[in-house]
């Protein structure tokens, strides 16, 4: 709902939502109430006069002529009868209570049979609105009309109160049902308040993750804040690691530099300058080093790769670059498939793979990507001379020195390790349907973006 302000309170949307809704319901059905009120009562009426009149039509057709008159003569029907009635027999009119014959004697002149509803806006007797069931028939040769009414003032003044009544109570229930929005909307909110007393608790140092009892629909929210956190306690921990290694690998050589420079009795000679040159080199190297893994982001969230794009421009990349050799994709993912990796960690994995593949394979190189349920699988297959099975554990493993390490299956499986490792996945060798090195890379899905 764009109407909604985003920032507004949560507290406040529900009741801007739920208050004018429960009143909108509760006068609707405040409504219907009444119009069923007055259909049922219209219908109750039309029966009970209806049943009237056959009780009549009954107890005349069960009399003598004699009988008939002194009935409706006498006060027989006064006493049995709830409603008002005229009755005509022959040529004699006879009605009851008194007060209605001026408005019924007249439908008597009529020999249709129904229903009759009078409404007289200038009343006589307080009679001005009134429904009535007439019914013509012959008894003995003599034409008999029977009319039975019941006075809709009272009835409609009884429902009336009735419905008066019904809203007062509907407004007790309002009352009582926005109270209980109010106390509801509360007790839900109340986790958002254990939030935010344990973020303060964060912020002050009293815990070190976020760790509160919370709906289900706030449970993602802070396990995503809680790898945050990871996160950048994991770069944190890089971030001093590499500035160690960094200052433990470079001080030797510094120091040895420093130590010729500033010796003044030796002069420079050309292999003097070798070994300072190759001192230089090799804190050029570490260095770089250094800032390569510095750069290994590992799970952020929001962070997302296109896989398929990027396995296609490394492959056209790495084309150009052994023109003698066929890389091939194999891969049922769609171009914008996203994966939650850093797109540079990504590249990473993928560059290094496929590259230490050109460089061993004879003929071509295969790059496979496929995800399940759970993981995310990539697989590095070539047709070179592989790799013993005895040597296969010591894959991707780090010396003390980076240049240590052998070429062709060394620095690069290294780096994948380190990254994989940060994602919480795994990197496993083997030998290959095509007798080269398999390298697969599983990792976990995680949070998809």
């Amino acid at each position: 709902m764009h109407w909604i302000d985003p920032r507004r309170s949560i507290r406040r949307s529900l009741l801007t939502l739920l208050l004018p809704a429960a009143i909108a319901l509760m006068v609707a059905a405040w409504i219907v109430h009444g119009l069923l009120l007055e259909r049922m009562a219209r219908g109750f009426v039309e029966d009970r006069l209806q049943d009237e009149v056959a009780f009549l039509e009954h107890q005349l057709r069960q009399s003598g002529p004699e009988e008939i008159r002194n009935i409706a003569e006498g006060d027989y029907f006064e006493e049995v009868f709830h409603h008002a009635f005229a009755l005509l027999i022959g040529s004699q009119v006879h009605s009851s209570p008194a007060q209605w014959s001026r408005v019924l004697e007249p439908l008597l002149s009529e020999v249709e049979t129904g229903l009759v509803h009078r409404t007289d806006p200038q009343p006589e007797d307080s009679i001005a609105d009134f429904l009535a069931y007439r019914k013509a028939l012959t008894l003995n040769g003599e034409i008999v009309v029977i009319v039975v009414a019941e006075d809709l003032g009272h009835l409609q003044q009884s429902q009336q109160e009735l419905h008066l009544w019904t809203a007062v109570v509907s407004a007790i229930l309002l009352v009582l049902l926005i109270l209980a929005i109010w106390m509801a909307i509360r007790l839900s909110l109340s986790s958002v308040n254990r939030i935010q007393h344990g973020l303060t608790s964060l912020q002050t140092g009293a815990i070190n993750r976020l760790d509160v009892d919370a709906p289900a629909e706030f449970q993602p929210l802070i396990s995503q804040l809680n790898l945050l956190l990871d996160t950048l306690d994991q770069r944190l921990s890089r971030s001093r690691d590499a500035l160690a290694n960094l200052s433990h690998s470079v001080k030797t050589p510094v120091s040895a530099i420093r130590q010729v420079l500033e010796d003044d009795t030796r002069a420079l000679d050309p292999e003097m300058r070798q070994q300072l040159a190759q001192r230089l080199s090799d804190i050029d190297r570490q260095l770089e080093s250094e800032m390569r893994r510095s750069r290994f982001a590992g799970p952020q969230a929001g962070k997302a790769a296109k896989p398929v794009s990027q396995a296609r421009d490394l492959l056209w990349m790495l084309g150009r670059l052994y023109p003698e050799k066929n890389f091939e994709l194999e891969t049922e993912l769609g171009p914008e498939t996203r994966w939650p990796i850093e797109e540079h960690d990504l590249n990473e994995i993928l560059g290094n793979l496929v590259d230490n593949a050109g460089k061993w394979a004879r003929k071509s190189a295969e790059l496979s990507l496929n995800e399940s349920a759970e993981q995310l699988i990539i697989k590095v297959e070539d047709d070179g001379p592989g790799v013993g099975v005895d040597a296969l554990p010591t894959l991707g493993t780090r010396g003390v020195r980076l240049d240590e390490q052998t070429p062709g299956h060394g620095l690069g499986l290294a780096i994948v390790r380190e990254i994989t490792d940060r994602y919480g996945g795994n990197l496993s060798f083997s030998i290959g349907t095509r007798g080269g090195l398999r390298v697969t890379v599983s990792m976990p899905r995680g949070s998809r973006p």
